[in-house]
């Protein structure tokens, strides 16, 4: 008999799978699984416990981003002593963005575990670092914060956090043109425009003008998306006059 079926019994296949597949992205033995099913669990499903209150992965996601935050915190504390506060600040905004923890998401392949009523492919990419929150939450609610520890550094720190890398990487375009603007006095604006694209998925244009001259165009799935797209293409044609100043 195998090691899943003398947990489980052969009646639970399904957790005895989960079981195993958990163990291999932790690299140790849940003790309480019943935290890390939740950590997968879509708010679609609608499920309730015996109190009436949502079983989903949304609270474990907002536990597992404060252990991030607190470990990557004391992380960059010890391994960069001459860092100040606004240094440490933005060093660990890099290591936790969104886009950052979309990638160790889709990495650690977590999507698959997701259950939901509704089909993975529409989801949109912030499922990946949700689900990776809500599995740090339910480590912390398992194991402790050791074990949290261990698995943000293995996971998160060794294989992604070079720190003089890190200090060159662009968060935001759009953050970096608006302080140079407002650093040299310059007016701008982002303005949508009508969007002629024949895309099936709606898109948004934009373009960027800075003293009135427009110095970047953009279209994307979101106005959002596209104001940081014309943001780093503005970044690339003026980046030898921001480089100046």
């Amino acid at each position: 008999m195998g090691f899943a079926s003398k947990i489980f019994g052969s009646h639970s296949k399904k957790d005895g799978d989960f079981f195993m597949g958990m163990i291999k992205i932790l690299g140790f033995k849940p003790k309480r699984l019943h935290f890390y099913k939740k950590a997968f669990l879509h708010r679609s499903v609608n499920e309730k416990d015996q109190a009436g209150n949502p079983m989903n992965y949304e609270r474990l996601e907002f536990l597992g981003d404060s252990m991030l935050g607190t470990i990557i915190s004391q992380h960059l504390f010890i391994e960069v002593p001459e860092g100040d506060e606004g240094y440490l600040t933005k060093m660990r905004s890099k290591i936790v963005s969104r886009k950052h923890l979309n990638q160790l998401g889709r990495d650690l392949g977590l999507i698959a575990f997701v259950e939901s009523r509704i089909p993975k492919t529409h989801f949109g990419e912030n499922i990946h670092g949700n689900v990776f929150e809500a599995l740090i939450g339910a480590i912390y609610m398992d194991r402790g914060y050791r074990y949290c520890q261990k698995f943000i550094l293995e996971k998160v720190i060794d294989p992604y956090v070079d720190i003089e890398q890190l200090e060159g990487k662009v968060i935001s375009y759009k953050s970096l043109i608006i302080e140079w603007c407002q650093k040299q006095k310059k007016a701008f604006d982002y303005q949508v425009y009508d969007d002629t694209g024949k895309d099936a998925l709606k898109h948004f244009a934009v373009k960027l003008r800075i003293e009135n001259q427009v110095v970047a165009k953009a279209r994307a799935t979101s106005k959002k998306k596209a104001e940081e797209k014309a943001s780093k293409r503005a970044y690339y044609a003026l980046q030898d006059k921001m480089n100046q100043s």
